[in-house]
């Protein structure tokens, strides 16, 4: 993804491109130094993550975040070193694919009106984590959604089963990891009640899809201050 977004920046006509910091590279030189950059775009491991977002922070620099596995801390973490510079955007953004972001708006939608809901998502095996940051967030939105609404608990009478055969249990939803050699990244959730069933999917077949959002997302930041998660927040200008 870094190349992809360094490959993007570089066509856009009214984007330059900054320092590329790579493993072992000195981030604080890259932050202070000639060419200094308004704006930090981090798709690192979830382990660097937060030291990377942070050190933006203390320089001033709007942050686009494309890196998942940000826990309830790692979000506090952020928000108070924003506290400090309050001028500072920073956009943390499970899925950047326009599709994935507008099926999350179709979700929340269906989410109150079906009795069961279920989430699959299925991604290459070099994949690190389980289930996927977008499949956790989306299963988290549907969550919203049902609770405002006033829904009952999901059913499922389920009372033996194999280790891992109903899934992860993501806010009350369950959520099923596939990871297969020939996929990038796709999201099938399953709406259910008496009588019919509800398929929503959104399939990235390239990591080319995912440009467009980080480009709306570098363009935007500056003018989002604070700490902002999911990019559905953007698309509304």
């Amino acid at each position: 993804m870094g190349r992809e977004v360094c490959t993007a920046v570089t066509a856009a006509a009214d984007l330059e491109l900054g320092p590329q910091v790579d493993l072992g590279d000195d981030l604080e030189a890259a932050l202070t130094g000639p060419g200094r950059p308004d704006v930090a775009v981090v798709f690192s491991v979830p382990d660097t993550a937060l030291d990377h977002v942070l050190a933006c922070i203390r320089h001033g620099v709007h942050v686009v975040v494309g890196t998942t596995g940000w826990t309830p801390d790692r979000l506090d973490a952020v928000r108070a070193a924003l506290g400090q510079s309050p001028a500072t955007g920073v956009l943390i953004a499970p899925n950047f694919a326009l599709g994935a972001v507008l099926l999350l708006r179709f979700a929340a939608l269906a989410a109150p009106h079906y009795e069961s809901v279920e989430i699959i998502e299925l991604h290459h095996p070099d994949k690190v984590d389980a289930p996927s940051g977008t499949a956790r967030y989306t299963a988290g939105v549907i969550a919203d959604a049902r609770r405002g609404a006033g829904c009952s608990p999901i059913p499922d009478a389920t009372t033996t089963a194999l280790d891992g055969a109903r899934g992860a249990e993501v806010d009350g939803v369950r959520v099923h990891a596939v990871r297969l050699r020939g996929l990038v990244a796709h999201e099938e959730i399953l709406f259910g009640s008496a009588g019919e069933t509800l398929t929503l999917r959104h399939d990235s077949f390239d990591r080319s899809s995912f440009i467009p959002g980080v480009l709306l997302a570098v363009r935007s930041v500056a003018g989002r201050p604070g700490l902002t998660v999911g990019l559905e927040h953007y698309l509304d200008g």
